[in-house]
């Protein structure tokens, strides 16, 4: 007989009494019966399970030997559990646990969560675990030795029984807005049965889309789990993930810390440097405050050396502007003298060049009405020629200008004559 174990309960003599269950196609349950390890046999099997640390728990499927009982008092048939095979608890969850993971790769899910970067600075942790439990305390009392400003949102799920499964789905999906640098998924120690519920494919699915990085601390030094596999890194125990947390910082710390020990050693110097120039300035500066006051010495003997030679200078000014004004005296007459007949001789160059710029224009105008003359058309009309003109006075050059019985006049050198057209 096989099925899935559900409604456990032992009674005070030391009975277990459970049903045992058949499903089909989502989870619908198509058969059922009650069924029960009387207390001989229950502390003998449970021995066999603790050996593979698979206790007997709801939800879990079993292969049993046994028999059906009547009870006529209640008219209730029953399964009497004798034997149990662990090993096949054991080789199913195995199963399921290969195939969740066969179908997580297939899915593309194993490495979602890994390929997040965790921050170099996560300080906002959310925890999902049961709130109180010794993982709790183990992994916030890491967290708070370390001098470290880290914020601990709490997730509370149950990570074990019934409803574990659906609460850590729950906690995980529920990280979405609340703007933390990563989650911590821990547990305290167990059996491998204590940590089924981590093999089921809601909760590594859960862990899989989150959307910051997970890191699993499960407290399970052998086996890892499913949802170890699809964390963004798994670690054995709460108190290695809060270590590395505090190791993340550390390491930014002492980063920082190389940064400002290089920052302060490259200022040094640059300080150092500006130091020694201050002291070569200050030198030549000494330098310089002795050398102007010998200037100071020589300048003033200069300033009053150049008072006197401008003074010289101004009185030998003086005395060669009263000599010129002098000889401006004397020369004055002469000068107007000589300017006087300057007016006269320009006019006489004026006129002579104006006389001669006419007689140009005046010889050019002659040849010009020669020209004119040899183009009269009267000189043409001496040699022979005449012109016809019409009524209007229009020169006729072309018969087509005329029709019979226009007048035309035709003049000669010597007189015209007038005449009408008969045809044309």
């Amino acid at each position: 007989m096989r099925g899935e174990v559900q409604r456990i309960r032992e009674s005070r003599s030391g009975h277990l009494y459970f049903e045992l269950v058949e499903k089909g196609r989502g989870d619908q349950i198509v058969g059922k019966l009650e069924s029960v390890l009387w207390r001989s046999d229950y502390q003998r099997v449970r021995k066999q399970l603790e050996e593979f640390e698979q206790p007997l728990a709801e939800g879990r499927e079993i292969r049993c030997r046994g028999n059906l009982d009547f009870y006529p008092p209640f008219g209730r048939l029953q399964w009497v559990v004798r034997e149990l095979d662990p090993a096949f608890t054991v080789g199913l969850l195995a199963e399921r646990r290969r195939r969740t993971l066969r179908d997580l790769a297939a899915a593309g899910l194993l490495d979602r969560n890994r390929a997040l970067s965790l921050p170099e600075l996560p300080l906002r942790v959310a925890l999902v675990t049961s709130e109180g439990s010794a993982a709790y305390h183990d992994f916030v009392t890491t967290l708070q030795e370390s001098g470290y400003g880290f914020r601990v949102l709490v997730l509370h799920a149950a990570v074990q029984g019934q409803q574990a499964e659906r609460e850590l789905v729950s906690a995980l999906r529920a990280l979405p807005g609340l703007g933390v640098d990563c989650a911590a998924l821990i547990r305290g120690g167990g059996s491998r049965a204590d940590l089924a519920v981590f093999d089921s494919r809601a909760v590594a699915e859960a862990v899989a889309v989150a959307p910051v990085p997970v890191l699993t601390g499960l407290g399970h030094e052998i086996d890892e789990t499913v949802a170890d596999h699809a964390a963004h890194s798994a670690h054995k125990t709460p108190t290695k993930v809060a270590e590395l947390l505090v190791e993340r910082l550390a390491g930014a710390d002492r980063r920082l810390a190389a940064v400002r020990t290089g920052l302060r050693r490259a200022a040094r110097q640059p300080l150092r440097e500006a130091a020694a120039a201050v002291h070569r300035a200050e030198r030549s500066t000494r330098l310089i405050r002795f050398r102007l006051g010998g200037f100071e010495e020589r300048l003033e003997a200069l300033a009053r050396a150049l008072l006197r030679e401008s003074r010289r200078r101004v009185e030998q000014g003086r005395a060669g502007i009263e000599g010129v004004r002098a000889r401006l005296v004397l020369a004055s007459p002469r000068r107007l003298k000589s300017r006087s007949r300057e007016p006269r001789r320009l006019v006489e160059r004026i006129a002579a060049g104006a006389r001669s710029t006419l007689r140009q224009w005046a010889a050019e105008l002659e040849g010009r009405a020669r020209l004119c003359a040899q183009l009269s058309p009267r000189r043409t009309l001496e040699r022979g020629f005449t012109i016809t003109r019409d009524s209007r006075g229009r020169t006729v050059r072309d018969p087509g200008q005329v029709k019979a019985g226009s007048k035309l006049v035709t003049e000669w050198a010597e007189g015209s004559l007038a005449s009408r057209v008969e045809g044309s």
